[in-house]
């Protein structure tokens, strides 16, 4: 099954969360803090969105950093990943 966004909704596929600290501390699950970093799974093809228009800015393949409560979790054949509008997206990590 495909997720195919529609307008400028962007699908994304979280990173998974640190289990350990850089000096080497591992992290019980409930400290664990959910990674706003995701890899760009599909584009919406953006147009014409509530009156204006709209150009997509990122790609297939992207890394890109979003804001932290932006989005809808979704499941889809034991995957999960998150929908967001393009505008929900920070940056893009090179």
């Amino acid at each position: 099954m495909k997720l195919v966004p529609l307008g400028d909704r962007v699908v994304l596929k979280q990173f998974e969360a640190e289990e350990t600290t850089k000096s080497g501390i591992i992290l019980a699950a409930k400290s664990q803090e959910k990674p706003q970093q995701a890899e760009v799974i599909a584009v919406g093809p953006g147009g014409v969105v509530d009156g204006k228009e709209v150009v997509m800015q990122v790609k297939t393949g992207d890394k890109v950093i979003y804001s932290k409560y932006a989005g809808n979790e979704v499941k889809l054949d034991n995957e999960e990943y998150i929908i967001v509008k393009q505008n929900d997206i920070l940056a893009i990590v090179e």
